[in-house]
């Protein structure tokens, strides 16, 4: 007998990450630009000893031996154990203040965003808009929850204010509830755009005229230049933005340490963060103190910050992607490619002139040794089947030059092909 599973996890949206590393796994010797994992050439494993040395040292001035033990062993509050430190690393990198209590610890801003969607969407007609494109963990949440996702087109420079108002708009001339806007405002997954300040200002205007919450995803911050337009949650005026961040694109990847900072209250008192830690309580019941530990001591050992500590990792993607787009100029000049320009982060995207599809990458890994994503994947309803998203964070600078050089074989040979047609 054959056992019924929920709808949603036959959308090809639950897919994506799972193919994108059976495909890596299978063309281990091809040059990958499809992961977007944080560079790990600077990572020594001697750190995570002296960052939980620092935490245990910073507990131990304040607790008990007897606090101490039970700080690291036992499950801990639903909420998190180092929220004053996070709030602290904002006051520092971010310019903000927000209480200690409005903030709760997740694991990722996978789980963050699971949680604020969970709590935040219960009517039919609630609606979440994102940019299309749109990173896939975000729409495979609310797949899963049943929550109806509405698109709105970027532009080339990313969100457009104005056809986000329309958006809104439009819904609600429908009938529907525009709740809530997702954005990843600095160095977009997966397009590598980054919102301007007048486009920042007018988009929380228009939330706050609309009443439409703003869940801004920022884990790729502090992957750009060294002083990055000011976050969406430093300038709201109106507690419009709930703020999903995350340490492990920055601090450490695989404690999987995120955080939520949700101030916004509720009806019949309270703040979000609150009804979200009791969302947790029902999925992960609390954030491994272990991995919370090793992340306080890194901000501890950073003078309390991001900053700091992000600046040797900083340096290397601000390289890698300058040096992504100076060998995409040498190598495709004259090809029909467009690509966009990104300061920093991650990610960029190519446009072509033919379908980038799951075919095209399995062909390109095969006879030409390099990997990539389809854009195709970031379009919640359709579109981007001309797009490729190239991540430059993981990659060294020989394996860029090299990737580069073979990308730009497999482009020629299809752009030829695709001429003659």
């Amino acid at each position: 007998m054959s056992w019924p599973v929920h709808p949603a996890l036959g959308d090809p949206v639950m897919d994506t990450m799972n193919f994108l590393n059976e495909i890596a796994a299978r063309y281990p010797a091809a040059i990958s630009f499809a992961p977007g994992r944080p560079y790990d050439g600077f990572f020594d494993v001697e750190q995570i000893f002296g960052h939980l040395r620092g935490y245990l040292d910073h507990l131990a001035a304040g607790l008990n031996p007897a606090q101490v033990r039970d700080a690291l062993f036992q499950y801990g509050p639903t909420a998190g154990r180092i929220q004053g430190l996070i709030a602290e690393a904002l006051r520092q990198d971010e310019g903000f203040d927000v209480p200690d209590e409005s903030i709760v610890v997740t694991v990722g801003a996978q789980e963050a965003m699971l949680l604020t969607v969970r709590a935040l969407f219960s009517r039919p007609e609630d609606v979440l808009l994102v940019c299309s494109p749109c990173y896939v963990g975000v729409v495979g949440v609310a797949r899963l929850l049943g929550v109806t996702v509405r698109a709105v087109p970027e532009r080339e420079n990313g969100l457009d204010a104005g056809d986000l108002e329309l958006a809104i708009k439009a819904e609600k001339a429908l009938g529907n509830n525009p709740r809530a806007v997702y954005v990843i405002p600095d160095h977009s997954n997966p397009s590598g755009n980054t919102l301007g300040l007048e486009t920042r200002e007018q988009v929380l205007q228009i939330a706050h005229r609309e009443q439409v919450l703003v869940l801004e995803d920022s884990p790729y911050r502090w992957a750009g230049p060294s002083e990055p337009v000011p976050s969406l949650k430093r300038l709201d005026q109106h507690r419009q933005v709930v703020q999903l961040g995350s340490f492990s694109k920055t601090v450490f990847p695989g404690a999987r340490v995120g955080y939520v900072v949700a101030d916004q209250e509720v009806a019949g008192g309270g703040l979000l963060a609150a009804e979200l830690a009791k969302v947790k309580s029902m999925v992960t019941v609390n954030t491994p103190p272990l991995s919370q530990a090793v992340v306080a001591g890194a901000l501890l050992s950073g003078g309390g910050g991001v900053r700091d500590l992000t600046a040797q990792t900083r340096r290397h993607y601000q390289r890698a992607m300058q040096l992504t787009l100076d060998q995409l100029q040498l190598r495709l000049a004259g090809l029909p490619v467009r690509w966009n320009r990104p300061s920093g982060g991650f990610f960029l995207s190519l446009q072509v002139p033919f379908p980038a599809d799951d075919r095209e990458l399995i062909s390109c890994a095969e006879e030409f040794g390099v990997l990539w994503t389809p854009m195709r994947y970031f379009h919640p309803d359709s579109g981007g089947e001309h797009g490729i998203r190239l991540s430059i964070s993981c990659l060294s600078d020989e394996e860029i030059a090299t990737g580069v050089s073979r990308l730009a074989v497999y482009l020629t040979s299809r752009c030829s092909a695709t001429s003659r047609q």
